[in-house]
């Protein structure tokens, strides 16, 4: 018996500033998730000089086809003479990175580098205390 394996994407996309693209991963990036995100992010980065990036803070799991999936679309984005800037503070994310491997080959930044161009699109909420008691 087949079994249907369906689930919402594990992705979501938007532009931001400069032309820079935004893809929020989220849910779980497996096996089954890995095929639809990499084609999408082959996608994204198949023009000359794409700006990634990526945001995998909402992601709950991820596992080996889950994590070739980023390291794919790095190499293609440099490979067009562009990049992909993985933003994260998670450690359980980043020690996954470590201890896999590809930490050392990804420009993690802690924060988020633009706001979108489209107000309709919020940007991740600031973590700095002083600006949330205003």
């Amino acid at each position: 018996m087949a079994e249907n394996h369906t689930r919402s994407m594990p992705y979501r996309t938007h532009h931001g500033v400069g032309g820079t693209i935004i893809v929020t991963l989220q849910g779980e990036i497996d096996v089954v998730a890995a095929p639809a995100l990499a084609a999408h992010l082959d996608t994204v980065t198949a023009g000359r000089r794409p700006d990634l990036v990526l945001d995998p803070r909402p992601v709950s799991f991820i596992d080996c086809a889950g994590l070739g999936v980023p390291c794919r679309a790095r190499n293609r984005a440099r490979a067009g003479q562009g990049r992909l800037r993985p933003v994260t503070v998670s450690t359980r994310f980043l020690r996954l990175l470590r201890c896999t491997g590809p930490a050392g080959v990804f420009d993690i930044r802690s924060r988020w580098p633009d706001r979108p161009a489209d107000p309709s699109v919020a940007a991740p909420p600031s973590r700095r205390p002083a600006e949330s008691a205003r």
